[in-house]
């Protein structure tokens, strides 16, 4: 395990167990702090109003997250991927008393974020250490067929693990789920859109009812971007719709029906046996 050291009092820092190095700055442009895994930004976190999102695709999983169940209400929830907890923050602080369970691969990572980015006292937000997929495995039984959200969202620098896209593993992400729940899934990816149109293909394999948020210009594909695809065993509910295309400052929408199936026309569904990590960006990507 990587020990938590700084260079200051304002850039704590971990080296991870795979070698890559997690550094907690000051957020730039947004107030608050982001979380750095090797030169790439992971996430945003402000302390002092967990409902503030930054990063846009975050924001398009917020607006998502606010329309499950009644407003307010408690969810059960698990996540693949800590990085700073963001978005179990977000749900603590908009639906008290709900009940969470994250993975993360990196013990040093989830030690770093714990220690200079502290969960709000009181919190039921408990982070288990461990690959996603056997993870997913060792959740308490009553946890299946019961969950309101998943949420998949998993990098391993700046790729999702080959192992966390396939068809085998969505299957095993939807018996999470309640009758009514949601898998959200972070997905990364350039122009041609490739691998997020095989994803999209695989999670509709398993839960017919998807749709997919993004920029416009990502979701066209001519840029790198991040796309979020929501799936459910029952209808999504569109009330985020207006929420999303004001989100900005980048025009945003949603694909569903007759354009989603467009979008798919022609993508492999993904197997264990040819899953592929996703392509990695561009490092320009990030720079400042």
């Amino acid at each position: 395990m990587g020990r938590t050291r700084s260079r200051d009092t304002e850039h704590p820092e971990a080296r991870l167990d795979h070698g890559g190095l997690a550094r907690i700055m000051p957020s730039e442009f947004a107030g608050g702090f982001e979380l750095i895994v090797d030169d790439t930004p992971q996430s945003h976190v402000d302390l002092d109003d967990p409902t503030h999102l930054h990063f846009e695709y975050i924001v398009r999983m917020g607006a998502v997250i606010d329309q499950l169940t009644s407003p307010g209400e408690a969810l059960t929830a698990v996540h693949l991927g800590a990085g700073a907890l963001t978005i179990p923050r977000y749900i603590d602080a908009t639906r008290p008393g709900s009940r969470q369970q994250v993975i993360e691969l990196e013990a040093p990572l989830a030690q770093l974020v714990r220690e200079h980015l502290p969960l709000p006292k009181g919190a039921a937000i408990r982070i288990r250490i461990g690959d996603a997929r056997d993870g997913v495995k060792r959740l308490p039984a009553a946890l299946a067929g019961s969950c309101d959200l998943v949420v998949s969202d998993v990098y391993s620098g700046a790729q999702t693990p080959a192992h966390l896209t396939s068809v085998e593993f969505y299957r095993e992400l939807s018996a999470l789920l309640a009758p009514r729940g949601v898998l959200l899934v972070n997905v990364a990816d350039g122009p041609g859109l490739a691998f997020a149109r095989r994803q999209v293909a695989t999670i509709a394999e398993v839960l017919p009812e998807v749709g997919v948020l993004a920029d416009t210009q990502v979701l066209k594909g001519r840029r790198f971007g991040n796309l979020v695809i929501a799936a459910s065993a029952s209808p999504l509910p569109t009330e985020w719709l207006p929420r999303l295309l004001a989100a900005g400052p980048h025009p945003a929408k949603i694909a569903q029906g007759a354009e989603l199936k467009a979008f798919v026309q022609g993508a492999r569904i993904v197997t264990d046996a040819d899953a592929v990590a996703s392509p990695r960006p561009d490092a320009s990507l990030f720079l400042r």
